[in-house]
């Protein structure tokens, strides 16, 4: 008996991937990509893109901004406020307001966090202070203020001669503070406008912090307690290097709110201060444009304003890059 021939079957047809791709492109996909990544893709493009590309390109030009004509100058308006004594001034101030603020804030929100976290006693569960949830509360109130309420509030309680804390300090015996001007005497304008913005913000970054060491493990805290570890070393070799990430991501924002600083500059000082001591880049760049008509410069101010808060930016991610990460915590 002869055996059957061998039938071989025909090689299946494997679908072009062209093909599969349209059909797994279905209507709704479509639909989801142009609404929540095209259409927020355009407004981007159009309202924050389209705007920086025209202020690079008028910031070549003695555009005076009320009129359609304008002539380009190359670099000559970069070279105007780099050589100008009151935008240098407000780079400096814009500088160390950059440099003290964001420190200033973000020691005072993590000691704040710590305590109300881990703070508590230093035996039994791992816990905050008592009272903890109303200091919570208590801190983030200055935050929903509006910053120029803030800033004008401020402005009446450092008042001369009806300010509350004058008046406080010259009850309690100390004459010299009679009638002083803490927000026009060159001594003290910087540093009073400083702790205006820090008394804004600490409350913020004390619960974003709070948030953070929520999320590390008790059993963390607790071994650390048991190798020995006081509060101090537990929250430098622990809690901040487990929050690094955080760390820097409230300092960057806080960088860029001091790179720009206006709202309570303008309030406190609208003048920029005694001698331009609280002058900052904004305050100068709405002068030049609004009152001497000069758009073309203060484009150019306006960019080296973005070229300052990208550089800010940088140092922090170098900073966080070469002094490592959230692995290395020591108890040695």
């Amino acid at each position: 008996m002869s055996a059957a021939p061998t039938v071989i079957a025909p090689p299946r047809a494997v679908p072009h991937r062209a093909g599969r791709l349209r059909r797994n492109l279905t209507f709704d996909k479509i639909s989801l990509f142009v609404v929540f990544l095209g259409l927020p893709l355009a407004l981007y493009i159009t309202f924050v893109v389209s705007p920086l590309i025209q202020a690079v390109s008028y910031s070549f030009t003695d555009w005076s901004g009320f009129t359609p004509d304008f002539k380009p100058v190359g670099f000559a308006n970069y070279v105007k406020i780099l050589t100008d004594n009151t935008f240098q001034t407000a780079m400096f101030n814009n500088a160390v307001l950059a440099i003290v603020v964001p420190l200033v804030i973000i020691v005072l929100s993590l000691a704040l966090a710590t305590l109300v976290t881990v703070g508590g006693a230093g035996t039994g569960q791992i816990r905050g202070i008592q009272g903890a949830g109303f200091y919570r509360i208590i801190s983030f109130f200055p935050y929903a203020i509006p910053a120029i309420a803030i800033g004008i509030m401020w402005n009446l309680i450092f008042d001369p001669s009806s300010g509350l804390v004058n008046g406080i300090l010259t009850r309690l015996g100390l004459s010299q503070f009679n009638s002083f001007p803490w927000l026009g005497d060159v001594r003290t304008a910087r540093g009073v406008m400083m702790f205006v913005i820090v008394w804004g913000f600490v409350g913020f970054y004390m619960v974003l912090f709070i948030a953070a060491i929520k999320g590390i493990p008790a059993e963390i805290f607790e071994a650390a307690r048991i190798d020995g570890a006081g509060r101090l070393r537990t929250a430098i070799s622990i809690t901040i290097p487990l929050i690094r990430e955080n760390v820097q991501t409230a300092y960057i924002y806080l960088g860029i709110m001091a790179m720009d600083a206006f709202v309570y500059a303008q309030a406190l000082n609208p003048q920029g201060g005694p001698n331009n001591s609280t002058l900052t880049m904004s305050q100068q760049l709405l002068t030049t444009a609004f009152l001497r008509g000069q758009f073309g410069v203060a484009c150019a101010m306006g960019v080296v304003m973005g070229l300052m808060t990208v550089l800010f930016a940088v140092v922090i991610f170098t900073v966080n890059r070469v002094s490592g990460g959230k692995d290395r915590i020591t108890l040695a």
